[in-house]
């Protein structure tokens, strides 16, 4: 822009210094004209853009899917010329309304062509709809501005951006029973408030308050007198989530459907392991919205308000990149807590995919710190080889697994089944939609199984 101000100024110099050699009068003057409508422009475009002042209204806190936020900019002129004409734009991610369907939806104007006079405030109101999780950048607000000639243009970024957490939704599930089965003696357990009744450790006397299921009526025959069931402790221990967001696992044509049903997954186990008052954990392979945009901010060079040639380079310099190298697994550890379950949330709330980090890597880089007596529940987009055989290594080192797969086709479920049945893991389980997360923690759910694929392998 100032090389384009420095050409058109040399060009009506070297025209007026020409005009006078040749004694043209009129030709001078119009040069003169043109001259001062330059400069004059130029004064007017720098003083409208640096005269104005913004400040941003939005709630703050955590949201939930289907909450409605008002968001208010107030724009002052605090100058002592009136801005003749004001282009305004509060940029939100592109992101959010490219998806199908949109993960924001927005109620009001938040692009508008405003004419401010001298010390009046111009407020733009708007309210906006999350239908999805996610963590969204409401910002920064941009403004563009110039003479009325159209021979000079202005452009600055007024406020700085805000962010906005809406966390996944939770699915309360009917039962749970993720237990793990280990060999007893491998594990000593230290919490014995729940017991298995499929699992039958012997006998002993009636007591009052017993219900009559627990009643064991062939020692009661033998003996002639009442004998209840004693059943093992159960080996529940808690779960540590593992959750695959390796981008190649993720239909593009079915997006964001399933890496969201993944999230929904997640959150609903730990929030089932939370409720029985176990330890629960997380770890994926995707990345952190928040510590993205952190190490993004820390990277951009500091540019001035008006360095900025159009609305485009605005936006590529401040929105947020889809792109990044980060290697680093997200990791909540496995521990119990009253918070443990409220950091899982926020963790799956700012999660996206990325290709930085394979399943199987992520299982290499958390596993020196699961602990042995909580289940591995790994909920995955599909199963390669690779991520069989490391969850097939975690069985060996001790640990029970189970799988949960998100939304995978009748011709994929088999062989992704079989993959897991080779390296000994059983505890398949498939989640199409939302509503099977309700039947997901029973051990027989409707649908396809292991075992029957099992029949169909054999």
């Amino acid at each position: 822009m100032r090389s384009k101000f420095w050409r058109w100024l040399i060009a009506i110099v070297a025209l007026i210094g020409l005009a006078l050699a040749l004694k043209a009068g009129l030709v001078a003057f119009a040069g003169y004209v043109v001259l001062g409508v330059l400069l004059l422009s130029r004064f007017l475009a720098k003083s409208w853009i640096t005269n104005l002042e913004a400040e941003r209204e939005v709630p703050e806190g955590q949201l939930q899917i289907g909450d409605t936020i008002p968001v208010e900019v107030k724009l002052t002129n605090t100058g002592k010329v009136p801005v003749g004409w004001l282009l305004f734009e509060d940029m939100l991610p592109e992101f959010a309304f490219k998806a199908r369907p949109a993960r924001i939806t927005i109620k009001g104007s938040r692009i508008k062509v405003l004419f401010i006079p001298t010390g009046a405030t111009k407020t733009i109101k708007y309210k906006m709809t999350f239908n999805a999780r996610g963590y969204y950048q409401i910002g920064p607000s941009f403004a563009e501005t110039g003479d009325v000639f159209g021979l000079h243009r202005r452009h600055r970024i007024l406020t700085e951006p805000k962010f906005v957490l809406v966390l996944p939704k939770i699915v309360p599930l009917a039962k749970y029973q993720f237990a793990s089965e280990r060999p007893i003696g491998e594990i000593r357990l230290a919490n014995r408030l729940f017991e298995d009744p499929t699992r039958t450790a012997g006998v002993r006397p009636y007591m009052v308050g017993d219900p009559l299921q627990r009643v064991h009526w062939r020692a009661t025959a033998r003996t002639g007198q009442l004998h209840c069931r004693v059943f093992e402790p159960t080996s529940l221990a808690g779960a540590s989530i593992l959750v695959d967001f390796f981008e190649k696992g993720y239909d593009k044509n079915r997006e964001p459907y399933r890496s969201d049903l993944a999230v929904t997954t997640a959150c609903s186990l730990a929030y089932a392991v939370s409720l029985l008052n176990q330890q629960v954990g997380f770890a994926s392979n995707g990345r952190d919205a928040a510590e993205r945009i952190k190490e993004e901010a820390s990277e951009k060079h500091d540019q001035p308000d008006e360095g900025f040639g159009n609305r485009a380079e605005a936006r590529e310099n401040y929105e947020s990149l889809e792109q990044s190298d980060r290697l680093r697994p997200v990791v909540v550890p496995t521990r119990r807590g009253f918070d443990q379950f409220q950091q899982i949330r926020e963790s799956l709330a700012r999660l996206e995919l990325t290709d930085g980090m394979t399943f199987p890597r992520l299982i290499v880089e958390v596993a020196p710190r699961l602990p042995k007596d909580a289940t591995v529940i790994a909920v995955l987009p599909a199963v390669p080889v690779e991520s069989a055989i490391a969850l097939g290594q975690l069985r060996k080192q001790g640990f029970a697994v189970s799988v949960v797969l998100i939304s995978v086709s009748s011709d994929d479920a088999p062989v992704f089944a079989g993959r897991l049945m080779a390296e000994g893991i059983r505890d398949v389980r498939f989640v199409q939609t939302e509503e099977e997360l309700i039947n997901l923690g029973e051990r027989t759910q409707a649908g396809p199984s292991t075992y029957d694929f099992a029949v169909t392998l054999a």
